[in-house]
């Protein structure tokens, strides 16, 4: 029998600082894609969250996806966006890897079971941020404009890292199959 892995293990400890690093710089040295029209951008962070969150768990996948996304948006200059990223792709991470392991029990077809994961994680980043962005309108006038054009582009960036993010998990199963067997 092998040891219970604990987000306060070694090995937890180091995955999560690895994936923070991975989210951080797919997002800031990736170029991020302008969206000139919401001053915000498009990205592949999406796809470093759903995999650390399918791949390790809902620990994981919120620390690291919660962090890492938030020092991008400090890096990038998008500093008004970063205590709003991290709650969010935080919820996003969790989410994802929470109804994953949940849903291990009643679909047997994992690539389905990821997909609604993702889909569902997805949701809650894309409500998410058109709240907030509304939110900051409260101080930012006019933003709440933003805040609708900027779903179509959330919902793009959600749906772009499910196509990217799926066949990774499967291929680093293939690879490392003691993984699944790690949730």
């Amino acid at each position: 029998m092998s040891p219970k892995i604990t987000p306060r293990s070694p090995a937890i400890i180091a995955v999560t600082a690895i994936f923070t690093a991975i989210i951080f710089i797919i997002i800031s040295q990736i170029p991020p894609i302008p969206i000139p029209a919401t001053s915000g951008y498009f990205n592949l962070g999406e796809t470093a969250i759903y995999v650390a969150a399918l791949l390790f768990g809902p620990f994981v996948g919120a620390f690291a996806g919660g962090i890492g996304a938030a020092l991008s948006d400090v890096y990038l200059g998008f500093v008004h966006f970063a205590p709003g990223t991290l709650i969010i792709k935080g919820a996003q991470g969790a989410v994802v890897g929470l109804l994953n392991i949940k849903l291990k029990n009643h679909i047997q077809n994992s690539s389905l079971r990821a997909t609604i994961s993702i889909l569902t994680g997805g949701l809650v980043m894309v409500l998410g941020y058109f709240l907030y962005e509304n939110l900051l309108a409260v101080f930012i006038p006019g933003l709440e404009i933003y805040a609708l054009i900027e779903v179509p582009f959330n919902i793009a960036q959600m749906l772009v890292g499910l196509v990217i993010a799926v066949p990774i998990v499967h291929t680093i199963h293939r690879v490392f199959p003691q993984l699944k067997n790690y949730l």
